[in-house]
């Protein structure tokens, strides 16, 4: 026994659960920012673990994509419902709930044995992420009522989960190679058992006391309108061509979208207050976003199943290959202020992107795994550009509403980051299905039903590689790898051409605005 401690009273309960004691705050934004640094890491940690995944589970190509992105998709389609709901329900008891949900779908992922199955615990992951992210930010609102505390709190919560999806394909090389694919979800659930105990005691409940109205009928037309677009998208990159169903599930997409636009523009209390896009800072800005956040997101991805299909890493090794460009976007996203104070947000924003692009392209010219360290440049280029769009894209969102719109403009902001997140995989994804199957050469010995199981993705064809001669199988392996090194080549530029499209645009669009004498502001 300690000397001293043992005579030392202890607080009555009463002083223990004070919502304002300072121990009790920071207990408060160890649970959000804990909930949210999971969130980040799921959004990333089972690209490491794909190939043993589809050696398992054998999706096809367009399988693969949904259980990549349907984690970020549903996530965007919910985050600003559940926020609406958190307000009117309890934003602890959303918060808790999400964590809960995560916990159990985290398990059920884990454990599944079949691509529908994984599908699902996906999309359930998603609907639980965006229970935990809708809340957290009011949450800290209400506990944190010290100016500069609160600047703080932000300021972490902020980074947990940029951190989470920064370290996510570490994480799951560390796990994955050693324990499987399931690990890299198994490792949410002692973290979420240990996040709820605590938020449990200390996370107090709030609501708004003028809630706004929940609009179902919104949230149901957005939801459906994107995943028949996405849908659509996906079968036409495993068909190579659109046929029939894509162009009717992509025609009741974009209706269904429109519909929810309209409804959005008639309502008082709209799910997404569309007129915030009419100032084109706000919408440019958003798109920056979009554009720069998928294409990092579908980097990390591709990037890992190319060094490992193509370049037969381990998945330790390409989580490692990952860090250098990890680390220079946590050196772009510090130096933002720095960059936007000596060039403005207009050029900053414009030339990272140019950056970030010129680095993709470089990709693309290397074309070949095994040369990391030429390719160590434009990975270091393409984290530091991607760093300060993703920052000063961000302050943009916020800084081009007004004050009094700053909640909806931060739902907005979060729902950029998701929605790219998913559609940068959804699209290049697409491509890269597309053009693998379109370029897979004719295999000496192969058939044409084992040529069209081949086609379907690279795992595919590895798997039978396993059951043919062989010869037959090392030229198949040759062959898919051959295609498999085509497709990351090709997207890797189109999302160069993407980005320099995206910069042309945020320089034409956020000129400084002119006043009635002409000068600029």
């Amino acid at each position: 026994m300690t000397k001293g401690r043992a005579s030392a009273p202890a607080p009555p309960p009463a002083e223990r659960e004070r919502p304002d004691t300072p121990r009790r705050r920071w207990l408060v934004l160890a649970v959000v920012s804990g909930g949210l640094l999971l969130c980040g890491i799921d959004l990333t940690v089972l690209h490491v673990a794909v190939p043993g995944m589809s050696r398992d589970l054998r999706p096809s190509g367009a399988e693969l994509l949904w259980i990549v992105d349907v984690y970020s998709l549903t996530l965007a389609a919910l985050l600003v419902t559940c926020g609406t709901l958190g307000d009117r329900i309890g934003r602890r008891r959303m918060v808790l709930g999400g964590l809960l949900l995560f916990g159990l779908a985290s398990a059920t992922a884990a454990c599944s044995d079949s691509v529908p199955q994984l599908i699902a615990a996906r999309a359930a992951l998603g609907v639980g992420a965006a229970m935990i992210m809708a809340s957290t930010a009011a949450i800290i609102r209400v506990v944190f009522t010290d100016d500069r505390e609160r600047a703080v709190a932000l300021g972490v919560w902020t980074s947990a989960h940029s951190v989470g999806a920064t370290v996510g394909p570490l994480v799951g090389g560390l796990v994955a190679g050693r324990w499987g694919w399931g690990a890299v979800f198994l490792v949410n659930v002692p973290v979420v058992v240990a996040v709820l105990a605590v938020g449990a005691r200390v996370v107090p409940e709030s609501r708004n006391p003028v809630p706004r109205r929940w609009d179902l009928a919104g949230v149901v037309l957005s939801a459906t309108g994107l995943a028949s677009a996405v849908y659509a998208l996906k079968r036409v990159g495993e068909r190579a061509g659109a046929d029939g169903a894509a162009l009717v599930t992509a025609t009741a997409g974009a209706l269904l979208l429109y519909a929810f636009v309209r409804r959005q523009r008639r309502l008082a209390e709209p799910l997404l207050d569309l007129s915030l896009f009419g100032d084109r800072r706000f919408a440019t800005a958003t798109v920056c976003v979009i554009g720069c956040f998928g294409s990092y997101v579908a980097l990390l991805f591709f990037l890992t199943q190319w060094w490992q299909q193509a370049g037969e890493y381990s998945p330790l090794r390409a989580g490692l290959a990952l860090v250098p460009l990890a680390g220079a976007n946590a050196v772009g996203a510090v130096t933002a202020p720095r960059v936007a104070s000596r060039w403005g947000n207009r050029w900053a924003l414009t030339g990272s992107l140019a950056v970030f692009a010129a680095a993709l392209a470089l990709i693309a010219a290397v074309g070949d795994p095994s040369r990391y360290g030429i390719l160590l440049v434009p990975l270091l280029a393409a984290g530091c550009g991607a760093g300060v769009v993703m920052t000063l894209g961000a302050d943009s969102i916020m800084g081009a509403a007004r004050p009094e719109r700053s909640g909806e403009a931060a739902a907005v902001q979060e729902t950029s980051f998701e929605l790219g997140a998913g559609l940068g995989v959804a699209v290049l994804g697409t491509v890269l299905t597309a053009v693998y199957r379109t370029t897979l050469p004719p295999v000496p010995g192969l058939g044409p039903d084992g040529r069209a199981t081949a086609g379907e993705s690279f795992a595919a064809a590895a798997d039978l590689a396993g059951r043919l001669p062989e010869q037959t199988a090392h030229a198949l392996l040759r062959a898919a790898r051959h295609a498999y090194d085509r497709g990351f080549t090709v997207v890797s530029a189109v999302a160069a051409v993407g980005l320099v499209l995206t910069a042309a645009t945020a320089a034409v669009l956020l000129r400084p605005r002119r006043t009635p004498t002409g000068d600029g502001r």
